[in-house]
């Protein structure tokens, strides 16, 4: 009987042990606000439909002075109704100030002149924008599995920022984003955060455990120059490192960012940034009709869109580089693959605008017209049905004395046009390992008679490698 009643003991003490830890445990990390949630423990996974768009909760800073100049970027994404986020003010608009109908709707952040800020080469708005993700948090809507940030000049490619965010739980900690083009930058803020301009997205348990000590750490931090390097800060305390995608886009160069976008990696494009700070998309026109033309080619194929591929034809010794939806490359010469994977350097760096370093490779554009490819650009882009698209580059003329006089030249390269067929690029492509797609050029015999190329992007057959033909 003593026995008996020992054991009695020792089991209640047990469960009441056990009991006090679950209470501990689940006071101590949020419940995701998700109602699809069905149940969350040690031993049980969560279940949940796919991540889609209205799962996102965006914020973006911005500035009442500035809204004005800046609004067109966030106009050519954001989607009433569909998209969810606020723009986040540093004051109240005027009360005679219209807010833009096609904008997204803003809220006033709140007072931070109780933080320290000591960057010597800064501005206090870095201590407002870091507490964006808290103070969208603190709203408490539902349905919010990440929270992306991003700047008032932030262009997203929301579908795609859909399909990558999909790869992943997110019930669990995720800080998912992207480091600066120019090596300078990255040495001097740091290669482990996501940096804010390109954007980054919080999973929901990573920024319920970022509100809890962001405001500590945003005085930690006080030398820190800007928001997102804080913010990176806080993730080391917390030690969730960055997950990178290659699609979050800095742009942190300088000039023409034709050779960044012409070599884009096997990645879906999901956001672009400092549009203001290089020349325009395309030659010929505005910032913003260049990325509204870019857009019109998005919205046909979000998967595909400035997905490079290449291939050559041997009878012509052609080789021929394709970025859907922007430019193609017509060589009267046979590139290898490495050469043509490599971004061209048309820029410079972000803060020195010196020659490089970047965190990629590049190649220089010789001052020699004769030794660079004919360049064409978009021109014109539509449906032909059963999943298919074809869109239209045409040639590129840089003016006189800026063309290459040769007649060789000229006779390998007679194609005023270059018409690419390719299937719409699924969103499941991304959940595969990643492989660039293969493209076969169609009528290369026949190009010079009609001035135009003919070519077929596809997947690649398993044994298919892009070789030229002199190294078969």
């Amino acid at each position: 009987m003593k026995g008996f009643i020992a054991i009695f003991i020792v089991a209640s003490i047990s469960l009441i042990t056990y009991s006090t830890f679950l209470s501990n445990h689940s006071g101590g990390f949020p419940d995701s606000p998700d109602k699809n949630i069905i149940s969350f423990n040690h031993d049980s996974e969560f279940i949940c439909d796919e991540t889609n768009v209205s799962h996102i909760l965006f914020g973006i800073s911005g500035s009442v002075k500035t809204w004005n100049q800046r609004r067109q970027y966030s106009e050519l994404w954001w989607k009433n109704e569909i998209t969810r986020g606020f723009v986040w003010l540093d004051e109240k608009p005027a009360t005679n100030m219209t807010w833009p109908e096609m904008s997204p709707p803003y809220k006033v952040s709140e007072d931070t002149s109780r933080f320290k800020y000591t960057s010597a080469y800064g501005s206090r708005s870095a201590v407002r924008i870091a507490r964006i993700v808290k103070e969208s948090f603190q709203l408490g809507l539902e349905n919010v599995r990440w929270f992306v940030m991003g700047d008032d000049d932030t262009v997203f490619f929301v579908e795609n920022l859909v399909t990558v965010l999909g790869k992943y739980d997110h019930n669990e900690m995720y800080y998912i984003g992207g480091n600066s083009e120019s090596v300078e930058q990255d040495v001097i803020h740091s290669y482990t955060m996501a940096y804010g301009g390109g954007g980054f997205a919080i999973s929901y348990p990573l920024a319920a455990e970022l509100v809890r000590v962001l405001d500590g750490c945003i005085d930690r931090y006080a030398s820190f120059y800007g928001s997102d390097q804080k913010i990176g800060g806080c993730m080391n305390e917390i030690g969730v490192p960055v997950t990178k995608e290659l699609g979050f886009h800095q742009v942190d160069i300088r000039g023409d960012p034709y050779g960044l976008l012409a070599a884009h990696p096997v990645a879906p494009l999901v956001s672009l940034h400092h549009l203001d700070y290089v020349q325009p998309v395309f030659p010929g026109l505005t910032r913003i009709d260049s990325l509204k033309k870019l857009v019109q080619a998005y919205k046909l194929d979000p998967g595909r869109t400035l997905q490079h591929t290449f291939c050559y034809d041997p009878s012509s010794k052609w080789s021929l580089s394709v970025s859907w939806g922007y430019t193609a490359q017509l060589y009267p010469s046979l590139i290898t693959a490495k050469d043509l994977a490599t971004a061209f350097q048309t820029f410079v760096t972000w803060r020195s605008w010196s020659r490089g370093p970047f965190a990629f490779n590049t190649r220089l554009m010789s001052p020699d017209p004769c030794k660079r490819p004919a360049i064409y650009f978009l021109d014109r882009v539509h449906s032909i049905g059963a999943g298919q698209t074809v869109t239209t580059y045409k040639r590129f003329w840089a003016g006189p004395g800026k063309e290459c006089g040769q007649e060789e030249y000229g006779s390998a390269l007679p194609a005023m046009y270059i018409n690419v067929t390719a299937a719409e690029l699924e969103p499941d492509t991304w959940k595969k390992a990643r492989r660039r797609q293969c493209c076969e050029i169609v009528n290369g015999s026949t190009a010079e008679a009609n001035g135009l190329v003919q070519v077929r992007i596809r997947s690649c057959s398993r044994w298919e490698s892009v070789t030229p033909a002199y190294g078969r």
